[in-house]
């Protein structure tokens, strides 16, 4: 009774060993699939993030989509490009809504004082 005991133990043990190491090799296959997961998440993300090769047709072959340039917040602004010298290419009549760069007050100015 005693041999059968030992034997029984030593299958047990083994069974253990057995289901031990066929979890670990389950743990892994996990690990390695849920790294390459990661990467295509990643993957997936840097690309949609770059309008360049985020074409919403689909393929390559199509027309390049819209990437026309977005007007900035500070377009229309009124202190913009204050240097001297910058608006005097520009001779054209347009309101600038100050007193100071209107082309009215170039004017006075270039007239009466010197």
């Amino acid at each position: 009774a005693v041999v059968s005991t030992q034997s029984t133990g030593k299958t047990l043990l083994a069974e253990l060993a057995k289901i031990k190491k066929e979890r670990a090799v389950d743990q892994q296959k996990k690990e390695v699939e849920k790294a390459a997961e990661d990467e295509r998440i990643r993957k997936e993300t840097i690309l949609s993030g770059n309008p360049l090769l985020n074409n919403p047709a689909g393929n390559a072959s199509s027309s390049a989509g819209d990437f026309s340039v977005k007007r900035r917040w500070d377009d229309d602004v009124v202190f913009k490009n204050c240097a001297k010298g910058v608006d005097e290419n520009d001779k054209t009549d347009r309101f600038i809504n100050d007193t100071i760069r209107s082309e009215f007050h170039k004017k006075f100015l270039s007239k009466y004082i010197k």
